[in-house]
């Protein structure tokens, strides 16, 4: 029963027994019953003005508490002129106007945070008390190129990939680096922040993938021009004097020096093959940046299948180019970036080694090429070392065709992936 209901109960019940007892102390004396009636009319109308003045601010209060309860912190009272109800309304309005100017820091500092999670350059992702993911940034989104839907309420553990499993096994400010699809590197670092009284766990993803390729070319360009060095200054004078040799026939007219004179022959060639492969290196530290311009990627296609179509055929593998689509323009160096796409139909080609099919595939909605093959594929050990300069499958492979393919797409800004995506499929994703 409402405490309102409880006090017009008892006062009704009160002035009816006070009536009823005037009745009959005073029947018999008039003007004595007739004086007590009129003092019970003034006793109820003064318990009614009670009753206004006692309910109102209870009013106040129940509908301060409406507003509480619904966060409407604008909901505030004029006064009244009663003291006691005044008093009331005044620290109900001061408790509001401070609720409702801490809501507005709260929002604000909210906002600030949001906008500094979404357009930080660093990846963020947040999971909530029960490690599930409950935000995650567009930068950490486009490192892990994933769709924001395919992770959102996932606890990391039961998500595929190793990327999630080294983020379970990390302890609190722990810090761990990781390859990616691809040539990315990063480094990741578990923290955390007090919610509600409650630890929540964030971690940070850091990309590194600028400074170790500028750290390794460092190391390997100044290896790289030591060895070119050495190696041209000792091929030069030799080769110079074999050919000297070989010019003067007064040495080779004895019958037991012509298997000498082939012997200088094959040594001449084979310092001029090494001078070649020299060169292959010294090209890859001198790779010039980029001059880009308006490029059509398709035309730039259709050369390079023209050109990798006889390498391609004496293997018996179908390569293959639907040219028909309209321009899909990009900006790059047309002559760095068709030399990137020969080097990777060319691994592709290795990759099948005979009978075997190679796809290129545009997609003009994304912007992506798929440059498919039917070969061999590539381990889960071997993708770590991708990209990794002088890495190679081939047995008599430099490891330089993908250094220099990683070169020349990231000197254009454009992201790629090399993944063998089950037997006898392997793409190279490359996004413009």
């Amino acid at each position: 029963m409402k405490l309102r209901t409880k006090f017009i109960l008892f006062v009704t019940i009160l002035h009816l027994l006070t009536l009823v007892l005037t009745f009959y102390i005073f029947k018999n004396d008039k003007p004595l019953f007739i004086l007590s009636e009129v003092f019970v009319i003034i006793s109820v109308l003064i318990a009614w003005n009670l009753y206004r003045q006692l309910i109102q601010p209870l009013k106040f209060l129940m509908t301060g508490i409406e507003a509480i309860k619904d966060q409407d912190f604008n909901v505030e009272f004029l006064p009244t002129g009663k003291h006691e109800v005044d008093q009331m309304i005044g620290v109900y309005n001061q408790m509001i106007a401070r609720l409702r100017t801490e809501r507005t820091i709260q929002e604000q500092q909210h906002f600030f945070l949001e906008k500094l999670i979404n357009t930080s350059p660093t990846g963020i992702i947040i999971l909530d008390f029960d490690e599930q993911i409950q935000q995650i940034n567009p930068k950490a989104l486009q490192l892990l190129q994933l769709n924001e839907k395919d992770i959102i309420k996932h606890k990391a553990g039961d998500l595929q990939g190793d990327f999630f499993q080294h983020i379970t096994s990390l302890n609190t400010g722990e810090t761990k680096t990781v390859r990616l699809a691809g040539h990315t590197t990063v480094k990741i670092q578990r923290s955390h922040f007090i919610d509600r009284g409650f630890p929540r766990h964030f971690i940070m993803i850091e990309e590194m993938t600028a400074e170790i390729i500028a750290a390794e070319k460092n190391a390997y360009g100044k290896v790289i021009r030591m060895m070119a060095h050495e190696v041209n200054n000792t091929i030069g004078p030799v080769n110079s004097i074999i050919q000297s040799s070989l010019a003067t026939n007064a040495l080779w007219q004895v019958p037991d020096t012509i298997a000498i004179h082939d012997a200088l022959q094959v040594a001449m060639e084979r310092n001029y093959n090494l001078n070649i492969f020299m060169r292959n290196f010294a090209d890859l530290v001198k790779l010039p940046e980029p001059r880009t311009s308006k490029t059509d990627l398709n035309k730039l296609l259709q050369n390079v299948v023209k050109l990798m179509e006889l390498p391609a055929k004496e293997r018996h593998i179908a390569l293959k180019f639907d040219g028909t689509d309209p321009p899909f323009y990009i900006t790059a160096d047309e002559q760095l970036l068709e030399q990137a796409l020969v080097n990777i139909v060319k691994n592709a080609i290795e990759a099948i080694d005979k009978n075997g099919e190679i796809n290129l595939v545009l997609d003009y909605r994304n912007r992506t090429l798929k440059i498919q093959d039917t070969g061999k594929g590539i381990s889960d050990k071997e993708s770590e070392l991708l990209f990794t300069p002088f890495f190679s499958t081939k047995k008599d492979g430099q490891g330089i065709g993908l250094t220099l393919v990683r070169e020349i797409l990231v000197k254009h800004g454009f992201s790629f992936a090399l993944k063998t995506i089950q037997q006898n499929y392997t793409v190279f994703l490359i996004k413009f």
